[in-house]
C-alpha cells in the first residue's frame, strides 16, 4: 500500500479551534453571547470608513496589491499609544502574531509555556511550530507567577500570559507581571496578550515593559472593544530584533487596504472605545451580581465576559440548554478544562437581563461551590 504524505509531529495533536456558535436550529433570531464580541459593534468612524470604501470607487483597485508595510496603520497605532512605529507589526488578528512568534522562536525540542487556562491558540500555535506546549498550574483561576517560573526549563523559548485572561477574566497586577519578567532568562520571550486590555481604563498592558526590556512582546486586537471581529486586524509591539525576525516570515500582503483603512478610522474614534468600556463595566457588574445572587460562582472579571461556574457539568449543560431554548448562545468551557462552567459575553444591559431571567427560571440547585 502506498504511504500517504504525513504532517510532521505535533500537527495531529491539535484539536482544531472552534469559534463560538452563531446560529441555532429553529431560531430565526438569536442572542449571541459566545464570542466576546462588542454588543455595540463598530464605532461610527469605522462604519463610515467601511461604507465609503464599499460605496466608493474601491473596486477599481481590486487588482492592486495592498500596502505591505502597513505604514499608515502602524503610524496611527504608534501615535495613539506614544510608541515607535518601527517596532509595531500588524497581522490578521493577534492570532497571527502569536503564530508568527511560535514559528520564529520555537521548534522541535523547544517548549512554549502558559498558564493552565490560557487561550487555546497558545497550544495550537506551539504544536503547529513543532514545539511542546507546557502548562503551569493556576491559583484560583489566576495565573501564578511562581508556578510559571518553576516550569521554566533550558528548553523554554516563549511564555504567554493573557492579561486579563480568557476565559476566566482574571487579572494579574502589574507588579506581578514585572516579577514574572524579572524572573525569566533573557533568552525567553514573554508575550503579553492584551486582547482585553482596553476594558481596563488607563492600563497600558505592558507597552512600557517593551520599551524597557529586550525580551517582552505585547499583542493587541481590533476584534474586541473596537467591535471589528469580522475585519481580522491585530498588532504587536516588540523590540527591534523581534520585529526583524517576525517581518522575515510575515506574509507580505496579509492585510487588505480595506482592513487597514477601517482600523485606522477606528483608532481615531476613542469616544466609541470609552463608551464601550463604560457600558461593559456597568453591565458586567450587574450580571456578576445577578449570577452570584443565584448562587453561582463568578470571579471578578476585567474583560467583556464572565465565567459562571455551576454545581457540576450536568448543571452547566442544563443551563446551556435552557439558554439555547430561549434563543441565547453561551460558550461551553469543556475545552478549557471547565466542564462545569459557561462563559458569558457581556451584552447590553437588556441582553444581560434577558439571560438572567432565563437562568433564574431554569430551576434551583444549579449553584457552584462557593462564591469567589
Amino acid at each position: 500500500m502506498t504511504e500517504l504524505p504525513r504532517p510532521r509531529p505535533g500537527i495531529q495533536q491539535i484539536a482544531a479551534y472552534v469559534g463560538g456558535q452563531s446560529k441555532l436550529q429553529g431560531q430565526a433570531e438569536v442572542l449571541k453571547l459566545s464570542s466576546n464580541e462588542n454588543p455595540l459593534g463598530p464605532g461610527p468612524a469605522a462604519l463610515a470608513a467601511f461604507r465609503a470604501l464599499v460605496g466608493g470607487n474601491a473596486g477599481a483597485s481590486l487588482h492592486r496589491y495592498p500596502s505591505s508595510d502597513h505604514a499608515q496603520l502602524r503610524a496611527a497605532i504608534a501615535d495613539l499609544h506614544g510608541l515607535d512605529a518601527a517596532r509595531v507589526i500588524c497581522g490578521v488578528g493577534s492570532d497571527e502574531i502569536i503564530a508568527l512568534l511560535c514559528h520564529a522562536y520555537a521548534g522541535e525540542g523547544d517548549e512554549v509555556l502558559y498558564s493552565a487556562h490560557g487561550f487555546l491558540m497558545y497550544r495550537i500555535s506551539a504544536l503547529a511550530a513543532g514545539a511542546t506546549p507546557v502548562i503551569a498550574p493556576e491559583t484560583e483561576r489566576r495565573a501564578d507567577v511562581d508556578a510559571l517560573l518553576a516550569a521554566v526549563t533550558p528548553r523554554t523559548r516563549l511564555v504567554f500570559l493573557a492579561n486579563p485572561n480568557n476565559p476566566t477574566g482574571t487579572f494579574l497586577p502589574e507588579a506581578e507581571v514585572q516579577r514574572l519578567a524579572d524572573g525569566l532568562p533573557p533568552s525567553v520571550l514573554l508575550v503579553l496578550d492584551g486582547a482585553y486590555v482596553e476594558y481596563i481604563n488607563g492600563f497600558d498592558g505592558g507597552l512600557s515593559m517593551v520599551e524597557a526590556r529586550e525580551n517582552v512582546v505585547v499583542t493587541r486586537t481590533f476584534s474586541k472593544i473596537y467591535g471589528l471581529g469580522g475585519l481580522r486586524v491585530g498588532w504587536g509591539y516588540a523590540p527591534g530584533h523581534v520585529i526583524d525576525a517576525l517581518s522575515r516570515i510575515r506574509p507580505p500582503f496579509n492585510l487588505s487596504d480595506m482592513q487597514q483603512e477601517i482600523a485606522i478610522a477606528a483608532l481615531g474614534d476613542q469616544a466609541h472605545v470609552a463608551r464601550s468600556r463604560d457600558e461593559n463595566a456597568a453591565a458586567r457588574a450587574w450580571l456578576t451580581a445577578a449570577l452570584r445572587g443565584m448562587g453561582l460562582a463568578v470571579d471578578d472579571s476585567e474583560g467583556n465576559f464572565v465565567l459562571a461556574r455551576f454545581a457540576g457539568a450536568d448543571a452547566a449543560l442544563a443551563a446551556d440548554a435552557a439558554a439555547r431554548d430561549a434563543g441565547i448562545i453561551l460558550r461551553r468551557m469543556d475545552s478549557y478544562g471547565f466542564p462545569e462552567a459557561l462563559r458569558i459575553t457581556v451584552g447590553t444591559m437588556e441582553d444581560c437581563q434577558r439571560l438572567v431571567s432565563v437562568l433564574a427560571g431554569q430551576g434551583k440547585g444549579q449553584a457552584g461551590a462557593g462564591r469567589t
